[in-house]
């Protein structure tokens, strides 16, 4: 099976138009049938030259030149918005912490849960490591201490909702 190159800025800017402003990639050139130019070329991943490609890296490499390493963060915490004022460079933790609260979650806060004591506890992972924050009388108080921590360890990253 044949490896295609990774795709160079001069490349991404030949066949796409980023808008830092509204996050759209247009397509500037044809490269099959299935695009036709001016047309947004996608909101979450992009085809180019036979690779893959998440919208937000390009987003990153068209506006630097460079591949963000080792990710590419959206403040908003929305995958679709691709605006040039959303996107930072996050570590894997950083992007964890800007994460929204599970689905699962059935304490209605991030990092606390129900013991099986009655009492409420408040956890946070940090650099893959989980620290316990403590046990709590109730979920508001749990959260109360998440919040804090967060906001200690991630700084603007910290989405404590």
């Amino acid at each position: 099976m044949q490896k295609h190159p990774r795709l160079t800025r001069a490349r991404l800017r030949e066949l796409l138009h980023y808008d830092p402003d509204t996050g759209e990639f247009r397509w500037w050139k044809r490269v099959g049938n299935e695009v036709r130019l001016g047309e947004k070329a996608g909101y979450l991943e992009i085809r180019i030259d036979k690779r893959v490609y998440q919208a937000h890296q390009l987003a990153w490499r068209y506006m630097t030149g460079h591949w963000c390493r080792p990710l590419v963060d959206h403040r908003d915490g929305d995958a679709t918005n691709n605006r040039w004022t959303n996107l930072r460079r996050a570590t894997p933790s950083q992007n964890n912490a800007n994460s929204r609260r599970p689905r699962h979650n059935t304490s209605g806060y991030k990092g606390v849960s129900l013991r099986k004591s009655g009492r409420w506890q408040a956890v946070i992972c940090n650099k893959g490591r989980l620290i316990s924050l403590g046990t709590f009388a109730t979920p508001e108080a749990a959260h109360a201490a998440y919040a804090a921590a967060a906001r200690k360890l991630f700084g603007e990253f910290a989405r404590p909702e």
